[in-house]
């Protein structure tokens, strides 16, 4: 009889709570809450805020995740906190649109295939949770992170890790597991009696990429990505490639993925593969070291972004080369001389890294230092780390820029970027949405007294 009456009490209880169902605890208001958000007031020594001139002594008036008020020598509001970062330099947080955060470098094909091989999808994902709050402790508030090699779906794992404040990292837009054909993407030449992993979701036919989109973004895709190109040869001084998918099946993809709401990326070095890739009307061409006349001017003329990730084409050319590619450290300079010209006729320069093509150990910044090498101006290499950038993503009303409106990524260096872009290499705070993921030392030398 005991048990059935609290048996009767449990259902009775269970049925309340079906019924009157509780508020959840982020809406129930304490004694200590306030009618309005979290007010925060940031002192700079200058701001370079992505779009006008640099502002010295600017403050940051920021409610909640969102910027509130931007200008030269403005008080704090009345209980908003202040973070005094002295004589440091603010900047819009800066975002890298093309890395993937599932790998931890590939300089040749054995570094490659050990970690699809060797590592499990879980332990690849625990990596991955490493690599991005380094990311964002670098300074790198949004990221676009463009496959998993392998990893099916774990970048948006990640994404969503992030987005429920159980792991610390950027902002992220995923592409899932990215495509090519059959026989034409790592890992390869191993027995016809293995079944080895797949680096990319393999597909064929028509109906075979638009079914691939669909999935993709079933599962979580933000950008569909593919692969236009492989094989790189250089034929009378430029880079060509052979094409992967048939005209018919590129159209497919990006039509498919316009209808549906994404934007396309494509993987494209050689010149035949860029060009194969703009005429089915992709968004961003990915590396684009054989760039010419006639695909920049095409580019331009359609509005497509480039990310021309430099650094890592440096980093694993000497290593490739000498596993056998040496065509690899000849790219590094057909890319410099596209870059040079590209950037005079006015193509849309994104920045994307590549990161995880590189160990997540290497500064993420560095890509800065050789797109101001390669003819960039300082400012302009920052403006395709922030602004440009936040356009390529579709995000520019919300992100790219210090201004009234927009999310609260802020990040400080010390010294002044516009004459040592390479200051970027060492961020010293890091706010991301109104929130501080890494404050300012006191020992700092931004720290010092205004």
């Amino acid at each position: 009889m005991r048990f059935r009456r609290a048996l009767a009490a449990l259902i009775l209880s269970g049925l309340l709570v079906l019924l009157c169902p509780v508020a959840p605890a982020h809406s129930i208001a304490s004694a200590d809450d306030t009618a309005t958000a979290r007010l925060v007031a940031v002192h700079c020594g200058r701001l370079i805020d992505g779009r006008h001139p640099v502002v010295d002594d600017a403050t940051i008036v920021i409610e909640g995740e969102r910027i509130k008020q931007v200008g030269r020598g403005l008080a704090a509001p009345a209980g908003a906190s202040v973070i005094d970062l002295g004589r440091a330099t603010c900047l819009p947080g800066l975002i890298d649109d093309h890395t993937h955060i599932l790998l931890q470098g590939d300089v040749t094909a054995a570094d490659y295939d050990d970690q699809l091989l060797k590592e499990s999808i879980p332990y690849r994902a625990i990596r991955a949770t490493a690599a991005v709050r380094t990311a964002l402790e670098h300074g790198f508030t949004t990221m676009r992170d463009l496959e998993t090699e392998g990893a099916m779906y774990a970048d948006v794992d990640v994404k969503t890790a992030i987005n429920r404040g159980i792991i610390p990292g950027p902002r992220m837009f995923v592409a899932t597991r990215a495509m090519a054909p059959t026989g034409m993407y790592p890992l390869q030449g191993y027995s016809w009696e293995l079944r080895v992993p797949e680096g990319v979701q393999i597909v064929d036919g028509v109906e075979g990429v638009r079914k691939a989109v669909r999935e993709q973004v079933k599962y979580g895709a933000d950008w569909i990505k593919y692969y236009s190109d492989r094989r790189y040869f250089i034929k009378d001084g430029a880079l060509h490639s052979w094409v992967n998918f048939t005209d018919e099946e590129a159209h497919a993809i990006v039509e498919e993925a316009h209808r549906v709401g994404r934007k396309v990326a494509a993987h494209a070095m050689g010149r035949e593969g860029i060009l194969s890739a703009l005429n089915a009307g992709v968004d961003t061409i990915e590396h684009g070291d054989g760039l010419d006349d006639e695909t920049i001017d095409l580019m331009v003329r359609r509005g497509v972004f480039w990310c021309p990730t430099i650094y890592v084409g440096v980093y694993v050319a000497q290593g490739r080369a000498a596993a056998g590619a040496p065509i690899w450290v000849t790219m590094v300079d057909l890319e410099k001389a596209a870059f040079a010209k590209a950037l005079r006729k006015g193509v849309k320069i994104a920045y994307g890294t590549d990161a995880g093509g590189y160990p997540w150990t290497e500064p993420q910044a560095r890509e800065l230092t050789y797109m101001v090498r390669y003819g960039m101006t300082p400012l302009q290499a920052i403006e395709a780390a922030t602004r440009v950038s936040a356009e390529l993503l579709g995000r520019e009303a919300d992100l790219g820029t210090v201004e009234a409106g927009h999310f609260a990524d802020v990040i400080a260096v010390d010294g002044d970027p516009l004459q040592d872009i390479a200051r970027l290499e060492n961020v010293s705070f890091v706010m991301k949405s109104g929130q501080v993921f890494k404050p300012l030392s006191p020992a700092a030398p931004g720290s010092a007294g205004r």
